[in-house]
């Protein structure tokens, strides 16, 4: 005997239902839809013990089955998912639709079948023909900034409806204000990278889910943020559930007068 006490393990996200699982992260607890001034933002990513977001260049490899059973449950609940163009090509995204299960949830709750897709793009670098716009059950939303090229903005206008945020550049608060006026208030971020680092530095980032996949990736694997930001953003841990193989899903909310 060691003389240690014995580990205490958080509870076990199997022996939770999806009705549990969406109370525990305080999903219904958010703003509802158009009733907020500023909106709710969420953010939802996958890391390896040693920080690295990605397995081989994509996020597939890591988290589990937990983990993505958690991402599912995170867009039910959404009125928009808001996504980096870079993101949406590396990971190969396709239309917006949630399963039949959650769209169940959803009518019974007085939402949309499905949550909006919003992508961000200063150089509208997307395919109009993709079945991310082709397949959409919704229209979706490309956010842009006004000198993004006008050929491209043109042929995407077609698709999806293109807005400005921002003259030179998109400005990552005109964008969350541009989904809250539209009356989608609880909004929930997949990345990537470059853009949570953008959220941050802006101090628009109000949670965080984090799932931890006990993995040491040891490459060159980016972190869940990249850029620089100018204060510290101090988070409150909300809880920890315990996933299968040792996985770890966390659940993080902005602390008040951490410089957010």
């Amino acid at each position: 005997m060691s003389g240690l006490p014995p580990a205490v393990l958080p509870p076990s996200i199997a022996d939770l239902s999806d009705e549990q699982v969406v109370a525990l992260y305080g999903l219904e607890a958010r703003p509802a839809s158009g009733t907020s001034a500023v909106g709710w933002l969420r953010v939802n990513f996958v890391t390896t013990l040693d920080g690295s977001a990605s397995a081989g260049g994509v996020t597939a490899g890591i988290g589990g089955p937990d983990d993505l059973r958690v991402f599912d449950l995170l867009r039910r609940v959404t009125d928009v998912v808001l996504v980096a163009a870079g993101t949406v090509r590396d990971e190969g995204y396709g239309s917006m639709r949630v399963r039949d299960a959650d769209v169940a949830w959803r009518r019974a709750h007085g939402m949309p079948d499905h949550p909006v897709f919003a992508i961000v793009s200063g150089s509208l670098s997307l395919d109009p023909s993709s079945p991310v716009f082709t397949e959409a059950p919704v229209r979706p939303i490309v956010l842009t900034s006004s000198s993004a090229p006008a050929d491209r903005r043109e042929a995407l206008a077609a698709v999806a409806d293109v807005v400005s945020c921002g003259e030179d550049s998109v400005d990552v608060g005109l964008v969350r204000e541009a989904l809250v006026s539209r009356g989608l208030g609880r909004i929930h971020c997949e990345g990537g990278p470059s853009f949570l680092g953008s959220l941050i530095a802006a101090g628009l980032v109000d949670e965080l889910c984090l799932t931890i996949d006990p993995s040491l990736e040891g490459g060159a694997g980016p972190r869940i943020a990249r850029g620089s930001s100018p204060d510290l953003r101090r988070m409150r841990l909300a809880h920890v559930l315990r996933g299968e193989g040792g996985v770890l899903l966390t659940r993080y909310v902005r602390q008040v007068g951490s410089g957010s």
